[in-house]
């Protein structure tokens, strides 16, 4: 068969496997598709020898085409999702000083969540989201969820689902407006932080639902930021969590933390520094940070284990990829 058969069958074949994995996800083929510890050690003692066996054929001057590098990353990256190994996480002094300002908040507090942040940015901040809303429903803490991006509030709603769903969250029979309401988006930027300093129905004259503010009994007496006692920000960019340190914390003295995209992470930084960050959250550590602080680990973990796989695997090729560089060189050399 020619190169150009096989290339055609390789396309056909990801992309069948694309579309199995798509709608095995969409109808839950997979949810109890998970490798035992053993299994999973196993799994990755056969690809380390794999590994050694091509630095072999790579010392007999037999290279890896670059595609076999191309498997084995997307190998390393996706075949830890269905592993049941898990990394222990050093925890940061900001994603312990969050954790801290998170204890101190007590029972039928009332605190503010702003998701603000689209799909493409959820792998990072969506466990954080689902770890800070399942600490305040098992503290039974209040939480009034908002969005300064139009799909965040879309996003809350993937993580309510997801925890109404589990068996101790769903034991509470949380009450929709009670102990929980998503007032939904608004446009304006900074506008809407400043406005909500004096009035929060101005801005969420209705819930996503299109219910009357006033008809929700856990906010109708919250009239500004002096009715709530925490807020928690998890941020993609602008506006974000530098806009609400900005107005919500320096104006209106709001208390807040914040988890961020790692690209953003690196400028929150001095806001923790000088107090008024009250600790953050960065990337897909911080997301398995919150996880392992609150001792229910999830995605966070997961991917932190995928992404570490695939930063190994991509070592060993630069190593195997010197190796072949310095026989060649020997070779070419002797010639």
């Amino acid at each position: 068969m020619s190169s150009r058969v096989y290339r055609y069958l390789a396309v056909a074949v990801v992309v069948i496997a694309c579309v199995l994995l798509y709608v095995g996800k969409r109808v839950g083929w997979f949810e109890d598709l998970m490798l035992s510890l053993g299994m999973s050690v196993l799994v990755c003692v056969l690809i380390a020898v794999s590994m050694l066996w091509i630095l072999y054929l790579t010392i007999k001057g037999k290279p890896a085409e670059r595609r076999v590098v191309f498997l084995y990353v997307g190998i390393a990256v996706s075949l830890p999702l269905l592993m049941t190994i898990s990394l222990h996480v050093p925890i940061s002094t900001e994603g312990q000083l969050l954790y801290d300002g998170m204890k101190q908040i007590q029972p039928d507090s009332k605190v503010l969540v702003s998701f603000d942040y689209d799909p493409p940015s959820a792998p990072e901040l969506q466990p954080m989201a689902i770890a800070f809303l399942r600490y305040c429903f098992e503290h039974d803490i209040k939480v009034i969820i908002m969005g300064l991006w139009p799909q965040g509030p879309q996003q809350a709603n993937l993580a309510l689902t997801k925890l109404l769903a589990e068996q101790d969250i769903a034991a509470k029979n949380l009450t929709y407006g009670v102990d929980y309401v998503n007032l939904g988006f608004q446009s304006g930027n900074e506008f809407v932080i400043q406005r909500m300093g004096s009035d929060f129905k101005s801005m969420f004259p209705t819930d996503y639902r299109g219910t009357p503010y006033d008809s929700l009994p856990l906010v109708r007496s919250i009239k500004n930021y002096s009715g709530i006692d925490y807020s928690f920000n998890l941020s993609a960019g602008y506006p974000g969590t530098r806009e609400w340190v900005l107005i919500a914390v320096d104006r209106f003295g709001l208390v807040l933390g914040a988890g961020n995209t790692a690209v953003q992470t690196t400028g929150m930084y001095p806001y923790v520094r000088s107090g008024q960050l009250k600790g953050i959250l960065g990337g897909m550590s911080g997301a398995a940070e919150i996880e392992e602080l609150t001792e229910r680990l999830g995605k966070g973990a997961k991917f932190m284990v995928a992404q570490s796989f695939g930063h190994l695997v991509m070592i060993v090729f630069i190593v195997i990829g010197n190796v072949a560089y310095f026989m060649h060189e020997r070779k070419r050399k002797k010639e």
